[in-house]
Parts: structure tokens; sequence; C-alpha cells
């Protein structure tokens, strides 16, 4: 006689996320619950309700928190690109000196440091305000690697009251560093293209 197989349909409970929530129920251990409108599935453990179960999930070999999903794990999106829509940052954005390529830039600021020792550091910012209260010898440090361009603004306030050494670096119009202005603010621009060995600098605007 010929034996014969029969068919056997396994089906998983499922309804809407809303509806899930609102009926709220408490599935079987192993019971699966799948939600058809955003593709997400639970399992029961018997004991805990709808609600509070966390979706499953093959990533952590277990299951995820409902709350963690979108906070400390990534929702997930197709468009990973994110080229359609805007975004808002409240963090800053390490590019650890990659290149950013054809940007837009709108409304955006340079930060600026108040100089408390005599070192400027490019690491740091690119505006710098600089206060003397007497003869100071200042620094340059952490440029650009060679081969990309580095620059800095400085802003001297009471220059010409004290003697302000320049690194040797510096390269100035006709050899000569600035004369700054006598209990005045000196406005200095820096840049170099060889990782600092030679800063370009010049005084580009000095008040009295």
């Amino acid at each position: 006689m010929e034996a014969r197989l029969m068919a056997s349909i396994i089906q998983i409970r499922r309804d809407t996320a809303s509806a899930w929530t609102s009926a709220n129920p408490t599935l079987a251990q192993g019971e699966l619950g799948l939600e058809t409108d955003t593709s997400k599935l639970k399992a029961g453990d018997g004991t805990t309700a709808w609600t509070s179960l966390g979706y499953y999930t093959l990533a952590t070999a277990g299951f995820l928190a409902t709350s963690t999903i979108g906070s400390t794990v990534q929702g997930y999106d197709a468009d990973t690109s994110k080229t359609d829509v805007a975004e808002t940052r409240s963090a800053a954005i390490n590019m650890a000196d990659q290149i950013v390529q054809r940007p837009v830039l709108k409304d955006y600021g340079e930060v600026k440091i108040a100089m408390s020792a005599h070192d400027v550091d490019l690491e740091l910012g690119n505006v710098f305000t600089y206060t003397l209260s007497g003869g100071q010898t200042v620094t340059f440090t952490n440029p650009p690697a060679s081969g990309t361009a580095g620059s800095f603004t400085m802003i001297v306030t009471n220059g010409g009251s004290a003697t302000l050494t320049w690194p040797t670096s510096v390269d100035w119009p006709a050899a000569t560093a600035p004369t700054l202005t006598a209990s005045g603010v000196d406005v200095l621009f820096f840049t170099t293209c060889d990782g600092g060995t030679i800063w370009y600098g010049t005084a580009v605007l000095a008040m009295g």
C-alpha cells in the first residue's frame, strides 16, 4: 500500500502591532507572535504579557528589549545611506583626518580657544585669542600632516606692550615680524602646507 504524506501547515499567531498592544495577551512558552505591519516577532515565556516582551532577534541570540530599539540599538532601516533626509546632530563627528568631499556649508562656525598657556594647539581649534601680560614665547603644535594645508587665526590683545617671540618656522613678509599694537588688538593669520615646517604668517588687522 502506498503511503501518503500529509502536508502540515504551521501558522504563527499574527496581528497588527496596535492589535497586539490592545489585546496584550500572554503567549505560551515558545509560542510566537508576529506583528504583520512591522514584521517584528516575539516569543512567549508563559508568564510575560505581550507589551513587556522583547522582540526576538538573532543578533543577540535571545531577546531584545523594546526600549533599546532606536536608542542603544539601531533600529533597522533599509535606507542606510540617508542621502534623502536632513539630519540633526547633537554630538561631534570625528572624521579622523578623512576627506569630506564637495560639501556646501551654511551657518557654520569655528572653534575659538582662549589661550591660557602659550601653545597654539591645532587639535583644539582654529581661532585663538591671546592676552599678553609680559614677554612670552609662542609655540605651534599639532598641524595637519604634510601635504594638506592648515591655517589658524590669532587675536592678540596688548601685544605692543610686551615682547612676543614667534616660532622660527614662521616666514613673515620681508622676513620681518610685525610690530604689534601697543595697548591694542592685532589679528594675525598663519598657514602651512608642509606639516608646520614652514608657517606663512601675516598681520591682517591692527586696532589701537
